[in-house]
């Protein structure tokens, strides 16, 4: 079997590298030259767990391949799947122009039946669209060459995005076309030795759902962190709460954790596609405008806590920011917290250096120049800090040595902005903690 895979950002490399993996013919599409050269030479646009591995293994084999050309990529080929940028709009809308783009070119180029998937997060009605542009592109040639059109989703974690491909809790694909059907049922068999996964539905519900399901998981991250800054207010413990309501599995232990608000490249541009969405159709989705605001909000608590603690004017002072990506395992700093806290604190006049094991160079195209400084590891940032801000959760943050720290810093006194580090024992060492809702 033999599909094209088009865009090689975090969805379209992953999906298609998978696809390899499972012995399928994958050819990987981008107009990035560069990105190409560099694929074809093992360097990875990317941070991704176990990705490299896979993507080298596959292109040594020939099973995957990567090219600048389309329309020779998609010849032979069942499938294309979509897998390009939908940046957000000014208003908040995703912007479909790269979709329809690609849409049009297969069109022009197809010379045979072939299903155009679209893997990339479109709102709903972007189905037809796609529909119509490759329609509109036959046209143009006077072809009326058959073609079908899907949705199909994805649903993968940055940090774990390859088991989640591999071992998939649900595969949705939308679909109106019986052959379409049937050939992504079997494009898909591989990844369901364990049991029937995928659920078939139409299109606008399969577009529907990766909004709805983003939202639901941002909603309950929005809502926690809410009552965590009320139970500072009343003096309640946001951990013990958490572990409460957790414990009922009408509600579970997942996406309740207390923190400095979502990041990354799905959350937040997705709650603002679907408010938009419901703002076209004359519908206002006050809940998710809700979730927007507290995690809008939610970014500058951990700079409130400080100025509580040290004052408004932070001139002269310097800071030690661990962790920059949105979280761990990934060097995405789309809309990471990290991003808000120093602005915020440059802007109050302090000094920043920061340490991430892996996100250091995504911050240095961020931050140009001397904005910020970049330390060699977690304790040199340190090194003369009045205090450190526990921003993104990595691993090898999680014991670190508190003598040595005390020793590094000026001030024995840390912003723990993801509740990782156990307030009363760190007290019990001449530590003053700050917590998100303790």
């Amino acid at each position: 079997m033999k599909i094209t895979v088009i865009g090689t950002g975090y969805v379209g490399l992953v999906s298609g590298a998978c696809f390899a993996d499972v012995g399928i013919q994958v050819t990987c599409v981008d107009v990035d030259q560069k990105k190409i050269e560099g694929l074809k030479n093992g360097i990875m646009p990317i941070y991704e767990p176990g990705l490299e591995e896979i993507v080298k293994r596959n292109y040594a084999s020939g099973r995957l391949q990567f090219t600048t050309n389309l329309g020779k990529a998609i010849q032979g080929s069942e499938v294309a799947f979509i897998a390009v940028g939908t940046p957000p709009g000014e208003d908040g809308s995703a912007d479909l122009k790269y979709v329809l783009a690609v849409a049009d070119e297969i069109g022009a180029k197809m010379s045979d039946y072939i299903v155009v998937a679209t893997k990339s997060t479109v709102p709903v009605t972007t189905g037809e669209k796609v529909r119509a542009a490759i329609k509109a592109a036959l046209d143009k040639r006077g072809s009326d060459l058959p073609f079908a059109v899907a949705s199909n989703p994805e649903f993968l974690k940055e940090g774990a995005a390859v088991e989640d491909f591999m071992k998939p809790d649900r595969i949705v694909i939308g679909v109106d076309d019986e052959r379409a059907e049937a050939i992504m049922k079997r494009l898909y068999k591989p990844f369901q030795l364990n049991g029937d996964r995928i659920i078939f539905m139409d299109i606008p519900s399969a577009e529907m759902t990766k909004y709805a399901a983003n939202a639901m998981l941002a909603t309950k991250i929005s809502f926690m962190n809410d009552i965590a800054n009320l139970c500072e207010l009343v003096g309640a413990n946001a951990n013990m709460v958490r572990k409460g309501i957790g414990s009922d599995p009408r509600i579970g232990t997942k996406f309740i954790y207390p923190g400095v608000g979502y990041g990354g490249s799905c959350f937040p541009k997705d709650v603002k596609a679907i408010i938009k969405t419901g703002k076209q159709y004359g519908y206002e989705l006050k809940v998710l405008q809700a979730v927007e605001d507290v995690n809008d909000a939610q970014k500058h608590v951990l700079v409130k806590k400080i100025k509580h603690h040290f004052g408004e004017d932070l001139s002269g002072m310097s800071f030690a920011i661990w962790g920059l990506s949105f979280k761990p395992n990934t060097d995405d700093m789309r809309e990471a917290p990290a991003t808000v806290i120093i602005e915020e604190l440059i802007a109050a006049g302090a000094k920043v250096k920061g340490y991430d094991p892996i996100a250091m160079k995504e911050a240095q195209h961020i931050y140009i120049g001397d904005k910020i400084t970049y330390a060699k590891d977690a304790y040199d940032a340190c090194v003369d800090a009045d205090a450190l801000l526990l921003v993104t959760e990595w691993s090898e943050f999680r014991i670190p040595s508190w003598e040595a720290l005390g020793k590094l810093l000026n001030n024995k006194v840390i912003f723990d902005g993801r509740n990782i580090y156990d307030k009363k024992y760190l007290e019990e060492l001449g530590w003053k903690h700050y917590g998100i809702g303790v």
